[in-house]
């Protein structure tokens, strides 16, 4: 029976190996236990750190995107506002040259016809010149000769002649 004693158990190896393991616990507990729990708690706090400091840099993140998000917001609210005040600019400048071209043309049109007036005296004086020359024409030409009716028919067709080439 040699293959029973090959898997037998012995209570005395299990007595020993508690024992080797209780002491073992002990020394480790003894020389290590601080030790490691003191990695592990820098461990743990240098994972908190990087915790905290990432929540940190997305509340700051979070914070820079509220303020760029206003600043494009009055940004597009200053555009369209100057948008704005250009094209009311624009429509008044516009406005105040159609004004000005309007008083410029009845100006013009009120100076166009003072001239038209002014060279209707002058022709109308002119005018009254030539007749009132071609009237003593005829007088004179009336005392230098005796006027019967047909010389005097003759002579105011002559005048009405000359009065049209004259114009």
């Amino acid at each position: 029976m040699k293959v029973l004693e090959f898997i037998s158990i012995d209570a005395w190896t299990i007595i020993f190996q508690i024992c080797n393991l209780l002491i073992l616990l002990a020394l480790v507990r003894k020389f290590l236990w601080k030790r490691v729990m003191a990695v592990l708690e820098a461990r743990q706090q240098q994972i908190d750190g990087i915790y905290d400091a990432a929540g940190k840099d997305r509340r700051e993140a979070a914070q820079m995107k509220e303020d760029y998000t206003a600043r494009l917001s009055n940004a597009r609210d200053e555009a369209d506002r100057l948008v704005k005040n250009a094209v009311d600019t624009a429509h008044n400048r516009g406005d105040a040259i159609v004004n000005d071209a309007k008083k410029e043309a009845a100006h013009l049109k009120q100076k166009a016809e003072q001239d038209i007036e002014q060279e209707k005296r002058k022709a109308y004086s002119e005018l009254m010149g030539e007749i009132s020359g071609m009237a003593a024409d005829i007088a004179g030409r009336m005392v230098e000769r005796e006027i019967n009716p047909k010389d005097h028919r003759e002579l105011v067709e002559e005048f009405i002649k000359s009065a049209g080439e004259a114009s």
